[in-house]
């Protein structure tokens, strides 16, 4: 392989053979896989055998021990090792939502099955955190002795406290989220695990009636929370929040007139909002009912629900500048509410406009704005503007997607990817020994976390990489929910939406990996299904230029992940503008070389191709396993 590559860049005639790069703008898809991806580096508990991010392990097995109930698993919130109920719920609302509006476009870029399981990760979780009808785990660990720590998750010797709600004390915000959560996951399995669905659907209905005839601030309750994740907003939203989701999961029309009857009482049809999170839910509440009016489901409440409705738009049209009173917005053009995490609000937003947006086109509606009538177009285009600047496009030239691209964030602010991994390094890092050792480095994480959306830059776009600066450099789950909807959307193309015709969630069927059009040289392929026997995985290895033209060399790795030994392995290859070696061609696909016939159980095959664009598009055609 060696003497190839000397090979390969000695050979000046063959640049004759390319042709010009091209820059093709962002690759959405390569962008929804790394998103997704980032979600396995936040997973607590017993790492399952096809965990990606193979840089982490096994923590927090002793979580609610002490309490006497299970609460192995589910998610940590951020940088830290604490699992928060209420922005963990939220996450598992947004990434279902992602699913349940472009799941077909996921299924189409391989991604479904990837985005299915971080849902269900979380759902598992939750109902361990629901073990009977009115008590909810809202939190394992505490902030305030987790923070004194910079510890990897594998080493954690915090305490493990397990704070809950009940009828003594409630917690409506949270137990209200937490039940949009199960109903929208609910959704999401309908169809591939209709068992799953059915009981998650029953903790929603329970979780519910428990927010419902119990109410009460959760962080009254679970006061350990007031420092991180304090409810400001109240309960109210988070009311009528599960009650949308309870009825786009149940089409029960209790859930129907819970919204109509309390719409104007709870503040969803008063509240004009210009912000959208884990807090304050009322946008996403008023988009959800736009979407039942457009539908043609309100019925008699149709006055109510066009209040709503009014009030969506409101924020919408906030959004786009054309408002009575419009979102702040950075010289370079990006949302801007607060210096701490701001790109949570930023993805967030841009997925209510797009959802909105195509739910206008499905209607053939249009935007009312202030400043006049606006095509729903106009709302996605905003959206990918907000996209393209956090995958780039920005006066710092940075992407704030750890992983993609060339220029993004090395030193994190996470504990798990800022010390060597416990693979690597097994030696315990102690409470304060983390801080001293690996916190105060001034080098990049040794563990890069692919696909986490950090906190972003300033009002006027700065931003500096460094691992104290947890404002800018703390990634979160919640940034990266919506924005998996939004590039599913972005990556899937401009036809065929209908967003108001009842949700079918596809079931997930085994991809192929197939790497997609990379906007830079550097490239990440899109990781398979643990379930395919074949992977494919491309890099580009080397990069030279050569009479004013860049040229990149591909590694491609093929890898036969099943217990058989594969062959007649055939694969397509297209777009591919330069020579390629350790592949045999035949007619339109290549195959094995010719001194090899077939590929044992567990072994992998490279070949190398040379071209002046980004990586070809490879594929299986077809194989046999003996």
């Amino acid at each position: 392989m060696e003497k190839l590559m000397r090979l390969i860049e000695m050979t000046p005639l063959l640049l004759l053979l390319f042709l010009t790069f091209v820059f093709a703008g962002h690759d959405y898809n390569q962008a929804l896989s790394k998103s997704i991806l980032f979600f396995e580096a936040q997973r607590s508990g017993y790492l399952p055998h096809n965990q990606r991010v193979t840089w982490r392990a096994n923590s927090g097995l002793n979580d609610g021990k002490a309490s006497g109930v299970d609460l192995v698993g589910g998610y940590y919130d951020a940088g830290d090792n604490v699992k928060f109920g209420l922005p963990m719920a939220f996450t598992i609302t947004m990434m279902s939502w992602s699913i349940i509006e472009y799941g077909k476009q996921m299924g189409a870029n391989g991604e479904l099955g990837h985005a299915m399981e971080a849902v269900k990760w979380g759902t598992d979780y939750l109902i361990k955190a629901h073990p009977e009808p009115y008590v909810l785990y809202g939190e394992v660990g505490d902030g305030n002795s987790d923070h004194y720590c910079w510890q990897r998750p594998e080493d954690m010797t915090t305490d493990r406290h397990a704070y809950k709600i009940d009828p003594s004390n409630p917690g409506s915000d949270l137990a209200g989220e937490t039940a949009a959560a199960m109903a929208a996951a609910s959704t999401v399995f309908r169809r591939s695990n209709p068992a799953y669905s059915t009981e998650l659907l029953r903790h929603a209905y329970q979780l519910f009636d428990f927010a419902d005839k119990y109410r009460g601030k959760y962080d009254s309750s679970i006061t350990v929370a007031q420092k991180y994740y304090r409810s400001i907003s109240g309960y109210n939203d988070e009311l009528l929040w599960a009650a949308a989701w309870l009825y786009q999961a149940s089409n029960n029309e209790y859930y129907l007139n819970y919204l109509g009857k309390n719409g104007d009482s709870m503040g969803g049809t008063g509240w004009a909002m210009t912000e959208f999170g884990w807090d304050v839910k009322y946008a996403g509440v008023q988009t959800l009912v736009a979407k039942f009016l457009m539908q043609g489901k309100a019925g008699l409440h149709a006055p109510v629900f066009e209040r709503y409705h009014q009030k969506a738009e409101y924020f919408m049209c906030s959004l786009i500048g054309k408002g009575g009173r419009n979102i702040q917005k950075t010289p370079g053009g990006l949302i801007f509410r607060q210096r701490w995490n701001n790109m949570q609000f930023v993805t967030s937003a841009s997925f209510l406009a797009t959802v909105f947006s195509d739910y206008l086109a499905s209607s053939r509606g249009s935007l009312k704005c202030a400043a006049g009538n606006v095509a729903p177009a106009e709302l996605l285009s905003f959206a990918k503007s907000q996209v393209d600047y956090i995958l780039g496009d920005n006066p710092r030239a940075t992407s704030y997607m750890v992983g993609y691209g060339n220029n993004f964030p090395r030193q994190v602010h996470h504990r798990a990817s800022s010390i060597v991994s416990f693979k690597v390094d097994p030696k315990f890092v102690a409470c304060r020994q983390g801080y001293a050792t690996w916190y105060s480095r001034k080098a990049s994480d040794p563990n890069v976390l692919t696909g986490a959306i950090v906190g972003g830059p300033d009002a006027y776009d700065n931003f500096a990489d460094e691992r104290d600066n947890y404002e800018q450099t703390e990634p979160a789950t919640y940034n990266n929910a919506p924005l998996l909807g939004i590039l599913a959307r972005l990556g899937g193309g401009h036809g065929g939406y209908n967003q108001l015709l009842p949700v079918v969630v596809p079931a997930p069927n085994p991809v192929v990996a197939k790497p997609k059009p990379a906007p830079k040289p550097k490239f990440t392929p899109t990781p398979a299904t643990s379930s395919n026997p074949i992977t494919i995985e491309q890099k580009m290895t080397t990069s030279w230029n050569a009479k004013g033209k860049t040229y990149y060399r591909y590694s491609t790795i093929v890898t036969n992940k099943s217990y058989k030994t594969l062959k007649d392995l055939k694969l397509s290859i297209s777009k591919l503008y330069g020579p390629l070696w350790g592949l045999s061609k035949s007619g339109n696909s290549y195959g094995f070389p010719t001194w090899l016939n077939s590929l044992p159980a567990g072994k992998s095959i490279e070949f190398v191709y040379i071209h002046s664009t980004s990586p070809a598009d490879v594929s299986v055609s077809s194989y046999n396993l003996a």
